[in-house]
């Protein structure tokens, strides 16, 4: 038996998790998903969020709470890279294995914002669309929120997910953020914790979002222990192919914990 904590990408929340914990938890698995700061069912504004460490307190939360001994099987998907970093540096020693999922995968060379800059810079003119940006004018901590727009989630996030997920994405979005002014600030992920876990990534080949030629780059940037790939599947692939997805993470699973 494996437990396995789902972290979700930005804008989203616990809920895209819904069929991957299904088939994860009858195939006898412990799973977690959970809703970091100012997503899903979480209370928190996206306002009174300020840093990628505020924004991931629930998952440092869970991962303080696990009793000594326990280790635990982490899967990131897209923003969530960033957030399982955070918890690799702080807990290495209850993490079997840390599974990025077309996901934003940093270094421990480059400040922790790295990924994120080289993904901007290389956005073409009108990538985000319909994507609303608004940035608030704090002098201590200035941040950036954003909210996916319809035409942006329907072309890039969801072009090969059931349309039925799409509209429920519709209905349960929030506003979220990068938080790449926070993180452009940061001291880089260690060697002695981010680095020591064993990293694993799936490459989404049909994502539109976070393109494949995106995600080879940060794994080229950063070698991980295995890449695996899934056909066919779009940047939301716990809703796209999440029988697929389950069969990779009981793979990972099996072989590192």
């Amino acid at each position: 038996m494996v437990h396995f904590v789902l972290v979700h990408g930005a804008c989203h929340g616990a809920w895209t998790w819904h069929k991957v914990k299904a088939v994860l938890e009858s195939g006898g698995h412990r799973v977690t998903a959970i809703d970091l700061a100012a997503a899903g069912i979480n209370m928190k504004r996206i306002g009174e969020v300020r840093t990628m460490a505020d924004y991931t307190q629930p998952l440092m939360e869970l991962m303080a709470s696990l009793p000594q001994g326990e280790k635990v099987l982490l899967v990131g998907h897209s923003l969530g890279g960033l957030s399982l970093a955070l918890a690799m540096d702080s807990f290495p020693q209850k993490i079997s294995a840390a599974v990025f999922l077309t996901a934003f995968m940093p270094d421990s060379t480059h400040s922790p914002s790295y990924v994120l800059d080289q993904f901007s810079e290389r956005a073409i003119a009108d990538y985000w669309l319909d994507t609303q940006f608004s940035s608030d004018l704090d002098p201590v901590k200035p941040a950036t929120t954003m909210f996916f727009g319809p035409k942006f989630m329907a072309s890039k996030l969801y072009h090969l997910s059931p349309s039925q997920d799409l509209t429920l994405a519709m209905m349960l979005m929030r506003p979220g953020s990068f938080f790449q002014e926070d993180l452009s600030k940061g001291k880089a992920f260690s060697e002695e914790g981010f680095g020591s876990v064993n990293r694993i990534y799936i490459v989404c080949k049909e994502d539109l979002a976070i393109t494949d030629e995106f995600q080879y780059w940060m794994i080229e940037n950063n070698p991980v222990k295995e890449v695996m790939e899934m056909k066919d599947a779009d940047h939301m692939p716990m809703l796209s192919k999440p029988n697929e997805l389950c069969s990779c993470l009981v793979e990972i699973g099996n072989k590192y914990s």
